[in-house]
């Protein structure tokens, strides 16, 4: 995915088909205009575009996210469309604008993008969906429409940020008007509809439900956006300076007459010829040059150093780390830590412990008791 970065004359453009004709459609599906579908598309559109970028970012995988469907639907519809138990993560807006938006993912879908964020290859699909899945699909979202809110805030001119996303694993089919995931989803409410496709993984839809409310102020905001642009274009035109006066022509430099050259003197018959004055040369500069010289490369050559070089660090602080041991553990037996879980090392008891300068290893020691503190005796240089 490439930048998704527009500038403000690019995003006006993006909308100039859909408010062409403001005003004078016909309400439809609803409460929302077909001017107004199509501005909130072209939101989507582009919100959706830096989502998917970024979500490229974490699984590795190349993303596509398709042109928005929009339309107004209820909780009834979309309960037929996504039978299964599906992931819904909500974003509240907190500057910028007043609502929020859910987004919902199909159950295995959540499951794939968790593995590709955990380093695998996707394939690891077993099991119900935990608090690991909806940690990882959170954090997903998160990045994602936080770099939407920045592709919002150009588009309506104004600071857009929003709230830590929560996720849930809801079954539709138990749920009768959806109040458990935000009251929005009562009524009526704003579906834009995307394909989502991730490599050779997923090939799906994702949905994004907004409150009618929002979706009509967004809209606002962006048709009041444009009419001050293109106010802004009229002033601008209407304004015509007075051409500015024309500097008169110089006139040119009148060269002052050149006497003509006399030819010389012709001595008179008897008279003896005169010899012409010389020009002397001018006074060359003196150049001080000498050999160059240069170090010789002989086998055994030590260049010398100045202790004052290294003085000049003395002072820089370095990191001295004692490592006691390491092991490896899987994210499953980090869950399981509980007070009093032993976990085992890759030290032997009684061999010498690695110090680290820096996350460098540099020598070995083993471990002393000074008064109340650990100490670190050092018994072998690393070279």
């Amino acid at each position: 995915m490439g930048d998704t970065t527009l500038s403000q004359e690019e995003i006006n453009a993006l909308f100039n088909d859909a408010a062409a004709s403001q005003g004078s459609s016909a309400p439809s599906d609803g409460d929302l205009t077909d001017n107004e579908k199509d501005t909130i598309g072209e939101v989507a559109n582009i919100s959706m575009g830096t989502a998917a970028t970024t979500l490229f970012s974490l699984v590795n995988k190349k993303v596509e996210i398709s042109t928005p469907v929009v339309s107004v639907s209820t909780w009834s519809n979309i309960a037929d469309e996504y039978v299964r138990p599906c992931v819904m993560v909500k974003i509240g807006y907190t500057k910028g604008l007043n609502g929020t938006n859910v987004l919902v993912l199909k159950e295995n879908d959540v499951k794939i993008i968790t593995d590709l964020m955990m380093g695998g290859d996707g394939s690891n699909t077993d099991g119900e969906i935990g608090e690991l899945h909806l940690s990882a699909i959170s954090e997903a979202m998160n990045q994602m429409m936080g770099s939407s809110a920045t592709s919002l805030s150009s588009m309506l001119n104004k600071m857009v940020d929003i709230s830590p996303p929560s996720s849930d694993l809801i079954d539709m089919s138990e749920s009768l008007d959806g109040a458990e995931v935000d009251d929005f989803l009562r009524g009526n409410f704003i579906k834009i509809e995307f394909k989502l496709l991730i490599g050779d993984l997923i090939d799906s839809k994702i949905m994004q439900l907004y409150p009618i409310e929002l979706a009509k102020e967004m809209c606002g905001d962006i048709t009041s956006n444009m009419e001050s642009d293109s106010a802004s274009t009229v002033d601008d035109n209407a304004f015509d300076p007075q051409p500015a006066p024309q500097a008169a022509p110089q006139a040119e430099p009148q060269l002052a007459p050149q006497p003509e050259a006399q030819p010389a003197p012709q001595p008179m018959a008897g008279q003896p010829m005169m010899a012409q004055p010389m020009m002397a040369p001018p006074p060359q500069q003196q150049y001080n040059v000498q050999q160059a010289q240069f170090t010789s490369f002989t086998p055994g050559y030590v260049p010398t150093f100045s202790a004052e070089n290294i003085d000049l660090i003395m002072d820089v602080p370095l990191e001295v780390t004692v490592e006691l041991g390491r092991t490896h553990k899987s994210i499953h037996d980090i869950l399981d830590f509980a007070p009093g879980t032993i976990i085992e090392l890759n030290k032997i008891a009684g061999e010498p412990i690695d110090v680290l300068v820096n996350g460098k290893f540099v020598a070995k020691g083993e471990v002393v008791v000074i008064e109340e503190a650990f100490g670190i005796r050092i018994t072998e240089i690393m070279k």
